[in-house]
């Protein structure tokens, strides 16, 4: 029998299995969770080492990057949404790739593209040339300055881990992600995000202005000779471990089913109807799916092996509210942040 890091959850609670089996199964599984929950530390202490303040952002990356997700950080510039990116993707030892969306990015400029070489017989073949897509940790920056045309470009990537060029398929890297960065978008000269790619995030993060204390530390530590670097924690391969760990811890009935009666209920038509009203279009099975992999995430970044409600109840806002949108008549008077907070207190 395989080791439990490659063994999926239905296969490990489903097979039947002798008590001294099952035992032996669970020591594995109890081992590998501790080596994580020390790893994952590490991983927070190197973080929170670059990145003063911003606990709950730092908090969201990382659950999304365990969960084996995307996130998009959606915040003002110089809220260190790009430092937060490079420090994460040096500690987890991840091949970073950044692309700058522009205006007139073109699709060829992330994916890759074709030319025509000559070849020493004097034949002439198409050779592929990789685009910056192909690294482990994808950054966005400022995804919503790229027409939609552009940002389509990603679609087949976040969801299918490789594109397709010329009829051929092209594999991504293992581990991939992407995290974008995106400026609120009623800045001037952005386009918004389409609500299909929207739905590969797993994760909206939103990025504030830090406190008081965290940004009197920024002033003292960054303006000086002295440059902080993030100290590497894990290997990509430990990392592909940890998130088939995520994926292996017990999920209890009654948190399932506050996750389906929260998704169900954020709908039109299938929730309270004071609160349905107001939903134009809400969440889908990948929205439940992504609620049920942070929620497993949070638990093991906080040091548990199986998830709460009440991590249901944290991760519903980032999760959900950009797989939510308001009816044209109730966007005056309600917030999708306020439509996801009457759900959480109704299952809570």
């Amino acid at each position: 029998m395989p080791p439990p890091e490659f063994v999926d959850e239905e296969s490990v609670y489903s097979m039947t299995l002798a008590p001294e089996q099952l035992t032996s199964i669970e020591n594995e599984l109890l081992q590998s969770a501790e080596r994580a929950i020390l790893k994952i530390k590490l991983i927070n202490e190197s973080i929170g080492k670059i990145i003063f303040g911003q606990e709950e952002v730092i908090e969201q990356v990382l659950v999304t990057v365990l969960s084996g997700g995307h996130g998009l950080l959606v915040g003002l510039p110089g809220l260190a949404k790009t430092k937060l990116v490079e420090t994460l993707g040096a500690t987890l030892g991840l091949a970073q790739q950044r692309i700058q969306f522009t205006p007139d990015l073109m699709p060829a400029d992330i994916i890759g593209s074709e030319i025509l070489e000559e070849t020493p017989d004097k034949s002439r073949v198409f050779r592929f040339i990789k685009g910056p897509i192909f690294g482990q940790l994808l950054m966005a920056d400022e995804i919503n300055r790229a027409s939609p045309r552009t940002q389509s470009a990603l679609l087949q990537a976040m969801q299918e881990h490789h594109v397709t060029v010329a009829g051929e398929h092209y594999e991504l890297p293992t581990p991939f992600h992407v995290l974008a960065t995106q400026n609120p978008l009623e800045q001037e000269g952005t386009y918004p995000l389409p609500e299909a790619q929207l739905d590969r995030f797993l994760m909206q993060i939103n990025v504030s202005y830090p406190d008081w204390k965290s940004e009197r530390r920024i002033l003292i530590e960054t303006t000086g000779d002295k440059s902080l670097r993030a100290k590497n924690c894990v290997s990509s391969d430990e990392l592909i471990l940890i998130q088939r760990l995520v994926r292996q811890l017990p999920v209890g009935d009654k948190v399932v089913d506050a996750i389906l009666h929260l998704i169900r209920s954020a709908r039109p038509g299938e929730g309270h109807k004071d609160i349905s009203r107001h939903i134009a279009w809400g969440p889908g099975p990948r929205g439940a799916q992504s609620l049920m992999l942070a929620a497993r995430a949070r638990a093991l970044l906080t040091g548990r092996l199986s998830p709460t409600i009440e991590d249901v109840a944290i991760l519903a806002l980032p999760v959900l509210r950009h797989r939510m949108a308001l009816t044209s008549s109730s966007r005056r008077d309600v917030t999708i942040e306020e439509i996801i907070k009457n759900l959480v207190n109704r299952i809570e």
